[in-house]
């Protein structure tokens, strides 16, 4: 096989779709001629543990075991052949491969049931409209829950199916935990994992093998595959790099963990990438290297050559998903939430529209770090061409861009480009709730394949959105909300609780904006996450400007993001955690939504500020702001049939053009006098998507003054064509 670099993202990330980053950088290295073998190790442990040779080996190990076990993991135990006899068949049905077992599934007398099952939610609710196959990945991801669990009481505490010994890295400010785990005996996880990890060097047999630990739930993993290569190939370097590193690693002093890398890269890996391959194929010197840590006499040293510079969005390459085991990964469903679902259920390319965040303004948020902070949208051109070669090569066309916040403009231009070449794709991403998305742009991304959209809503408070930077207003966030879910796109919000001086009263009508979002319908899907503060935000570089300080100054030695701190001014923030939680459940069932606020608390709480039909009013406010001159109009539809048809009236006569529109669900009529008519149809001909040309709201009126009409505003704002958005006429 061969290869110079071998690429891999250590367990666990995602089990039904690749984690993205080796690639981006397989797909770069394929542009300077540097040959590269990757592999999610992830999903390989994952189908070696959950086979029924994997299984026979973990209730052997089990068996043999002399320990005291839980009344459920007894009962496990108990049912060992059953779990033997079914595992291949379910991880075939969770691949796609064996969709009729969903029927035998759903008979709930198939699969052996445990704790988890005793949890289901309401799964008439939530799967009453979604058939068997849902039901039945549901079933089958409680399932497998309960085998973790068995793994996790019996034979390795750190097991979890995204997260792995994620406790041990989470602001591991000391490598000293870390460290004594890795001197212990191999787990029986850690068996497999290496058991494969030598099978792919004696194939690939590299020069550098670049390990990418995107999470803290990578870390651990991603260590001992550099303890056993350093043991196993002393003379084959070992590079680390990855959000972990990005975000936790920046001020690094402890040599330990040089004991299982040789190099560790932060922010965009392309350029560090080859220049740690030039620099090992003895082309560049040590201090010729890019952004990354590595040992020089005994101390932990940051190389950066600074005339090095970063490669621009267009010249990395287009993402190269080869090697993957593409057809194998698994799609589960462990939470009803519809767009947690999403993220675990279903094979996304992942792709990227900007580098950076566009706004890059908000308090919270790491936007000091490069990767946040130089902002670089990619042409919608080469998107597209990106797009069709990912289709070419995995024959999946369904794509996460994985922007901070995809940009309103460049969506609007990637819909156009998608809708022109024609390609059938589904896609979704994430965004700020700016009030660029009007209801003709939401309608323009639906109509190209846009299915969902998440964005952070954050605190549901103007004064606190304020203190984010976040630029929007809850009003607004609300109208653009109803704009996507008019147009049928799925809304999921980011909320946050726990923000500097967030008091009882603001979380308290945070929830009340959310529970008239969800009364309303312009919200079908939200989670909560508690503040924190992060060494790289505003927040977290000066604390006393939003009346918080940090529990300690010191730094430590190994990872420094999550910062812990005392806001003295705000409410308790804990005791509001589980009663968040249980109201937004309820909220996206549909359940409880006029139930006083107070019933999800144990606690007293205030009364809300917030007027009942808030949300209500704010949607009454912005109905349909007028269209700038400089706004592109667009017509997606399809040439509409013309007739001239005569109409008398009390003796008089006269003709009117009537024009029909179809499109996929229906067909409708508008009649408007004869010229305007015949001019519309012409018009609509030039505004079609399939011409390359775009006009702007001033050339369509100038082209009508030129026919010699009168009163453009009063044609073009009228009903007949005001209706015809419907059919696909969008100002954009």
């Amino acid at each position: 096989m061969g290869a110079s670099v071998f690429l891999i993202t250590p367990p666990f990330t995602q089990l039904n779709t690749p984690y993205p980053a080796t690639a981006y950088l397989k797909g770069f290295l394929n542009t300077k001629g540097i040959t590269s073998f990757q592999s999610d190790l992830g999903i390989e442990v994952t189908l070696a543990l959950f086979s029924k040779q994997g299984l026979q080996e973990l209730f052997n190990l089990v068996n043999s075991q002399a320990a005291a076990h839980s009344e459920n993991i007894a009962r496990i135990i108990a049912l060992q052949d059953d779990y033997i006899e079914t595992i291949d068949d379910v991880i075939l049905f969770l691949q796609g491969k064996n969709p009729t077992l969903a029927h035998r599934i759903c008979k709930r007398d198939f699969l052996p049931e445990a704790s988890r099952f005793a949890q289901l939610e309401d799964l008439d609710w939530a799967f009453g409209s979604m058939g068997n196959q849902d039901k039945a990945k549901h079933l089958a991801t409680m399932y497998l829950e309960d085998l973790s669990d068995l793994i996790m009481e019996c034979v390795d505490e750190h097991f979890g199916f995204s997260r792995y010994a994620e406790k041990l890295a989470r602001s591991a400010n000391s490598f000293d935990e870390l460290y004594a785990a890795l001197q212990r005996e191999y787990t029986f996880i850690d068996r497999i994992l290496i058991d494969l990890l030598s099978r792919h060097m004696e194939a690939v047999q590299p020069k550098l093998v670049a390990i990418s630990v995107p999470f803290p739930g990578n870390l651990y993993t991603s260590l001992r595959c550099g303890q056993w290569i350093k043991a196993h190939y002393p003379g084959v370097k070992i590079a680390m790099g990855g959000g972990f590193a990005n975000t936790e690693l920046r001020s690094l002093t402890d040599t330990r963990v040089f004991e299982f890398y040789d190099f560790i890269a932060l922010d965009d890996g392309e350029a560090p990438l080859e220049n740690l391959v030039a620099h090992i194929e003895g082309r560049k010197e040590l201090n010729e290297l890019k952004r990354t840590f590595t040992m020089v006499d005994e101390q932990v040293t940051y190389v950066n050559d600074k005339s090095c510079t970063d490669y621009k969005q267009s010249q990395v390459g287009t993402p190269d998903y080869s090697d993957f085991l593409l057809d194998s990964y698994i799609s589960a469903i462990e939470v009803v939430n519809p767009m947690h679902r999403m993220w675990s259920d279903g094979r996304w390319n992942k792709l990227t529209m900007a580098h950076g965040c566009y706004w890059g303004k908000c308090t919270f948020c790491d936007i000091s770090l490069d990767y946040i902070r130089l902002y670089e949208p990619i042409a919608a051109q080469l998107l597209c061409d990106r797009m069709e070669e990912i289709i070419a090569q995995t024959g999946q066309n369904g794509f996460h861009f994985v922007d901070e916040a995809a940009p309103p403009a460049l969506m609007r231009a990637l819909a156009l480009e998608i809708l022109k070449r024609k390609l059938n794709v589904s896609w979704w991403t994430n965004v700020r709730f700016e009030k660029s998305f009007t209801r003709d742009l939401c309608l323009l991304l639906k109509a190209s394949g846009c299915i969902a959209v998440s964005g952070g809503l954050e605190v549901a408070s103007d004064r606190l959105l304020e203190l984010i930077q976040k630029g929007i207003t809850v009003a607004q966030v609300a109208q653009v909300n109803r704009n996507f879910t008019d147009a049928g796109i799925m809304v999921h919000a980011y909320l946050m609780y726990g923000f500097p001086t967030q008091t009882a009263q603001e979380t308290i009508d945070s929830l009340e904006m959310v529970r008239q979002m969800f009364k309303t319908g312009i919200l079908q899907s939200a989670f909560w996450h508690q503040f924190t503060m992060t060494a790289h935000s505003p927040v977290g570089q000066d604390p006393a400007k939003y009346h918080v300080r940090k529990e300690t100054e010191a730094m430590g030695a190994f990872a420094n993001n999550d910062i812990v701190h005392v806001d003295e001014t705000g409410a308790e923030h804990e005791l509001f955690a589980y009663g968040l939680k249980k109201s937004l459940l309820n909220y996206m069932h549909g359940i409880c939504l006029d139930d006083p606020l107070q019933k999800w608390f144990d606690f007293k709480t205030p009364k809300t500020r917030i007027a009942p039909d808030y949300i209500e009013k704010a949607l009454l406010e912005d109905q349909y702001a007028t269209p700038k001159p400089t706004s592109k109009i667009v017509w997606l539809g399809k040439t509409p049939e013309v007739q001239t048809i005569t109409k008398t009236k009390k003796g008089n006569s006269w003709e009117v053009t009537s024009l029909t529109f179809q499109n996929r669900k229906e067909r409708a009529s508008i009649s408007v006098n004869k010229e305007e008519g015949m001019w519309l149809a012409d018009m609509l001909e030039k505004l079609s998507i399939r011409n390359q040309k775009t006009y702007t709201l001033k050339e369509v009126m100038d082209s009508y003054d030129a026919a010699g009409l009168e009163d453009f505003e009063l044609f073009w704002d009228n009903k007949p064509v005001n209706s015809l958005y419907k059919f696909g006429l969008l100002k954009l």
